[in-house]
């Protein structure tokens, strides 16, 4: 199993991206995303902070991919 310490923002936005997902819109500090086979998440970009690690398991939850898939592609 994969652990998953806190993360900052822009880690998990670029692995967003490259799993090809977009932002759609922005509301204050949370940015919107989509993928175009209907995953959607949403994720709070506060510079100085890191994001839990609850908050990330719920976003790959939402984008369903695992932990371990997650790590991979942020060590690329």
């Amino acid at each position: 199993m994969t652990h998953l310490g806190s993360i900052r923002a822009r880690e998990i936005i670029r692995v967003l991206h490259k799993l090809q997902f977009y932002s759609v819109r922005q509301k204050g500090s949370h940015l919107f995303f989509r993928h175009d086979d209907g995953r959607t998440t949403l994720v709070p970009v506060h510079p100085s902070e890191e994001i839990s690690t609850g908050l990330l398991r719920q976003i790959l939850g939402q984008i369903k991919i695992s932990p371990e898939e997650f790590s991979k592609l942020r060590n690329e």
